[in-house]
C-alpha cells in the first residue's frame, strides 16, 4: 500500500533545503551502499552542516504531518538524505537494506519515504517505479510532497535526462511490524475519524475496544 502526500513542506522549507543543497558538499550516493553496482546518484555528504541541518527539518515535517504518522506508526525515523541525480544518473532495480545502522541498535526499514523537493517541470525523467507484479507505478512528485511505500518492494528511480532531481529519502520502522496488520488498522483509524461524529457514543467506544486491542496484539511499544 503506497500513501502520497501533499504539502509535507512548506513553501519557505522548500526554499530552505534547496539553498542548503546549492551549497553542500556532494558525495558519490554509494557511500551508503558500497557494493551496489546499479546506484548512481550524489548525497549531501554527512560530514557537510547543511546534512544535520536538512534531515532535522525534513524529519521535522513529516513527524508533524498527521496523515504520515497514521499510515506509519511510526516507531523510528531514520535522519532523512538529499540525494541529487543530474542528467544521466539514476538507480536501478533495487530493494531496500532490511536494517539500517542507527545509534545503539539498527533501524528495521518497514517503510520508505521519499520526499520531492524539486519541482516536476524543472527535470526530465527522475520518476519513481515501484514494481508491483508484472507492473510498474510511478510517481514524480510536486515539490514539497512526498510518497510512502513499502521497503520490501523492488523500486528504482528512471534515468533523469534533463536537469536535476532533488529528493530527500529516509526509512521508517513501524510500531505495526506486519504490513497487513498495519494495512487493516490504517482503514480502521480511518473509518472512526470519517464516521465518529455520525456513530452513537457505545459504537465508537467498541470501535475503540477493536482498534486499541488489535494495536495491543500487533504493536510493538519502543
Amino acid at each position: 500500500m503506497f500513501l502520497e502526500l501533499t504539502d509535507v513542506l512548506t513553501p519557505a522549507e522548500l526554499i530552505r533545503l534547496r539553498e542548503w543543497a546549492s551549497g553542500a558538499k556532494f558525495a558519490d550516493g554509494r557511500m551508503s551502499n558500497p557494493h551496489s553496482i546499479v546506484k548512481h546518484n550524489l548525497q549531501i555528504d554527512q560530514a557537510d552542516p547543511a546534512f544535520r541541518n536538512a534531515s532535522k527539518l525534513m524529519a521535522s515535517a513529516l513527524l508533524r504531518n498527521e496523515a504520515f504518522r497514521n499510515f506509519t506508526y511510526v516507531r523510528i525515523i531514520s535522519p532523512p538524505v538529499v540525494a541529487k541525480y543530474t542528467a544521466g544518473m539514476n538507480y536501478g532495480v533495487h530493494a531496500d537494506a532490511p536494517f539500517i545502522p542507527l545509534g545503539e541498535r539498527p533501524l528495521r526499514s518497514d517503510l520508505s519515504c521519499t520526499l520531492f523537493l524539486a519541482p516536476p517541470e524543472t527535470y526530465a525523467g527522475g520518476e519513481l517505479a515501484i514494481t508491483l507484479g508484472a507492473a510498474s507505478v510511478t510517481f514524480k512528485g510536486a515539490a514539497g510532497s512526498a510518497v510512502i511505500y513499502p521497503s520490501n518492494t523492488l523500486h528504482e528511480v528512471r534515468p533523469v535526462t534533463a536537469g536535476e532531481r532533488l529528493v530527500g529519502l529516509t526509512f521508517i520502522e513501524s510500531m505495526i511490524p506486519d504490513p497487513a496488520h498495519r494495512d487493516l488498522l490504517y482503514h480502521l483509524e480511518d473509518v472512526a475519524a470519517l464516521e465518529g461524529a455520525n456513530m452513537s457514543w457505545d459504537n465508537r467506544t467498541r470501535l475503540q475496544y477493536v482498534r486499541n486491542n488489535l494495536r495491543r496484539i500487533w504493536g510493538e511499544s519502543g
